[in-house]
């Protein structure tokens, strides 16, 4: 059974299983809590047993176990009506239930691998003009000339963004005004890359790899652990620059919608 709920705080919250997608779950509850119909949050319940919690955030769904629960056949299968119920364009699980998922909603999505990373630093901050504290104008110049998404909704990244800022939750950084990197969020000291980019005309001279270096080691020095995820194709490029595999997954995402958006 899966319902809608208000009645989150941080102790149930604190319940969730270690993973990237409990600290996507909490970060939504940290910046918008339960107040907004953009932002919405269902127990996933079999009878009086709570076995799990799903963020329904704008178009994206994540779901995660709570600690010493495991998602039953039945659990997968109700999840899966409701995802062909609500329609999101991402819905992000655990491995061991997502390829469960996913042969029950192919018809309307479509699968992809990505590998989890881990920045090993060296203790070595290389100098290049970092901007910690950018404007967001800025840094949306430079993302939405890679991330349609992001150009075509402007006022929504910009608002998002800002929120979180001030919330202790992300962080942005530019390299000169061609490269930028953007801390989705930062929670059990651990410091997630989201959305990396280089101006078209830049590209091919190895800013982003330089930022990325740069944002690792510093991160590292101030005691966070830097972690990103990437299509898995790109396993040699991350590496390249220091950070290691460490979990592999698949994202749903819905099909016939216009490509990259």
């Amino acid at each position: 059974m899966i319902t809608q709920t208000k009645d989150i705080d941080k102790e149930l919250l604190a319940g969730l299983e270690s993973s990237h997608y409990s600290r996507r779950i909490r970060s939504h509850f940290i910046a918008y809590g339960t107040k907004y119909d953009f932002c919405r949050f269902f127990l996933v319940k079999d009878g009086d047993d709570v076995k799990g919690l799903i963020s329904l955030f704008n178009s994206s769904m994540v779901v995660s176990a709570f600690s010493n629960k495991v998602f039953s056949e039945q659990d997968i299968t109700e999840l899966s009506i409701f995802v062909n119920m609500t329609k999101p364009f991402t819905v992000e699980l655990d491995l061991r239930y997502a390829y469960r998922l996913y042969d029950l909603v192919q018809s309307d999505y479509r699968d992809f691998k990505r590998v989890e990373f881990e920045f090993r630093c060296s203790s070595r901050i290389p100098k290049i003009n970092v901007n910690e504290t950018p404007k967001l104008d800025d840094v949306f110049e430079i993302l939405q000339t890679s991330f349609p998404i992001i150009k075509q909704t402007k006022d929504l990244w910009l608002t998002d963004t800002s929120h979180r800022i001030r919330r202790g939750l992300s962080q942005s950084f530019t390299l000169g005004c061609y490269s930028s990197a953007t801390i989705q969020y930062i929670i059990d000291d651990i410091a997630f890359v989201g959305h990396v980019a280089t101006i078209p005309s830049q590209r091919g001279k190895h800013h982003a790899r330089e930022l990325l270096y740069w944002i690792g080691e510093k991160l590292n020095a101030d005691g966070f652990k830097v972690r990103l995820y990437a299509r898995s194709y790109n396993v040699s490029y991350y590496t390249e620059i220091g950070f290691e595999p460490v979990n592999d997954d698949i994202v749903l995402e819905l099909r016939n919608v216009e490509e990259n958006i």
